[in-house]
């Protein structure tokens, strides 16, 4: 009986109508789709390696302690892998429409949380996968830890036979409650257990505690400090619907970019996500140069050591996207300068150290301030930006090739508009979510983000 860790669990206590908390993509391979019995029994085999799969979240009485998966034992793989197809003619705007209608609906929270969905109907001898996991049960690295056990690096590997699977019964009601309690109990004591150990971990000498004191105090009072973003046109209510669409670029450009310049690959795509939010921003009549874009940005804290395991191990950092830059080349600059002072700065592990702290908060007091943060809103970002790189070689499903995937990033707190941003064999794909009502231009963003990168690769060329 594995517990959900307080980040975890964070995901599923923001859930509501009009916060759908799972992540998605969208993968497009070549040739005349499977029958959906072939993709049914591909599945099934796969099931062994991915346990969480059958496994759905258990609350606790009273939300006494966070909540543990369990097995289902109703599961039901014809429930989670469903079949539709696109109308005519086709093409990408209907697949797209497709795409943003199934991730507007909530996952079932008394099941396992994942869908996938085989779509047929495509044009060009193609056809598509939809994804769809809770945020709950991955992070954006263990979903490429997922897609190495869906995907196979040739068209003709081979596949084990799926076996019988039979669920571990569930803990009694008295069971579950007395390990909730007892959680209780020793909160105490694995708070100072962790105070002395982990958060400490390989630090031996008082200097070293002490610099990694002072860095987490003041990424601490950094994030503090950036609590206070002004509102902006990206930010509001949300309701229930999604669009979703999409941007390319070829990996190859963006490292052309990153040499020329001196700095990182996720320098170069956050400055093109600048230049396109500023393209935007203009093509809707605002004033870019007294407006202030905050990204949260995810920063990945997975290490060998959490391989094979699912859940969310990452913490983030805040970065302000110069729109009010018109030239690339000095907005590529500015960001730059801005993302080495963040790194130096102990705000990402500021805020790890936060998330670390949760899982010592009793899950009662946890579950009333996620109700109360939905109810109050958040004034920390306007969007969210993350960069996941992917296997740089191709990927096949059933003997077909994986040409495109494409990310799908949610929508919460208050957040109009998310970005992914994923490379794959020489390709780079970004997934822009939009909220239906508020953001019916998504389109104009994500000709405003291709161009905003095809600016800066050329004006690299040229110099």
């Amino acid at each position: 009986m594995q517990r959900l860790s307080s980040l975890d669990a964070g995901f599923l206590q923001l859930e509501n109508d009009r916060q759908q908390m799972h992540v998605g993509s969208l993968l497009l391979f070549e040739g005349p789709a499977p029958t959906y019995d072939e993709l049914s029994a591909y599945i099934q085999s796969c099931l062994d390696r991915l346990p969480r799969h059958r496994q759905r979240v258990q609350r606790m009485p009273l939300d006494l302690a966070r909540p543990v998966w369990v097995d289902d034992p109703h599961f039901l793989l014809d429930y989670h892998l469903r079949h539709t197809a696109i109308p005519a003619p086709g093409g990408d705007t209907q697949l797209r429409n497709l795409f943003g209608r199934v991730l507007s609906n909530r996952l079932d929270v008394d099941r396992p949380l994942w869908e996938l969905w085989l779509v047929e109907g495509l044009t060009d001898d193609r056809w598509a996968l939809i994804t769809k996991t809770h945020h709950a049960m991955i992070d954006g690295l263990a979903g490429n830890e997922l897609m190495e056990v869906l995907l196979d690096n040739t068209p003709d590997a081979a596949r084990p036979a799926p076996r019988a699977w039979q669920p571990t019964g569930p803990p009694s009601r008295l069971g579950i409650t007395a390990s909730g309690v007892a959680g209780i109990a020793r909160l105490p004591v694995d708070a100072a257990r962790a105070v002395g150990g982990a958060a400490w971990h390989g630090l031996t000498s008082p200097g070293d505690l002490a610099k990694a004191a002072a860095v987490r105090a003041y990424g601490l009072a950094s994030v503090g400090r950036r609590a206070v973003a002004p509102t902006s046109v990206l930010n509001g209510p949300l309701g229930p619907h999604r669009r979703w669409g999409w941007a390319r670029a070829e990996l190859a450009d963006v490292k052309h970019v990153k040499k020329a310049a001196g700095c990182t690959v996720n320098d170069v795509v956050l400055a093109a996500v600048a230049g396109g939010f500023r393209e935007y921003l203009l093509a809707r009549g605002e004033d870019v140069d007294t407006t202030t874009i905050r990204s949260l940005v995810p920063v990945s804290v997975r290490t060998e050591l959490h391989r094979g395991q699912l859940g969310n191990h990452v913490t983030a950092m805040f970065a302000e996207l110069p729109v009010g830059v018109a030239d690339p080349l000095e907005r590529l600059e500015v960001l730059a300068h801005q993302m080495i002072g963040l790194k130096g700065s102990g705000q990402s592990v500021g805020i790890e150290s936060m998330l670390a702290a949760a899982d010592f908060v009793p899950a009662t007091l946890m579950t009333l301030g996620a109700k109360v943060s939905v109810f109050a809103g958040q004034r920390v970002v306007n969007t969210v930006t993350t960069n996941i790189p992917g296997p740089q070689h191709p990927l096949y499903l059933l003997g077909h090739r994986m040409l495109e995937l494409f990310p799908y990033i949610p929508l919460a707190q208050t957040v109009r508009i998310s970005i992914g941003i994923l490379s794959y064999d020489g390709h780079l794909t970004i997934g822009v979510t939009g909220d239906y009502d508020a953001v019916p231009d998504i389109d104009v963003l994500c000709a405003a983000i291709e161009s905003s990168l095809a600016e800066l690769v050329g004006t690299v060329t040229t110099v």
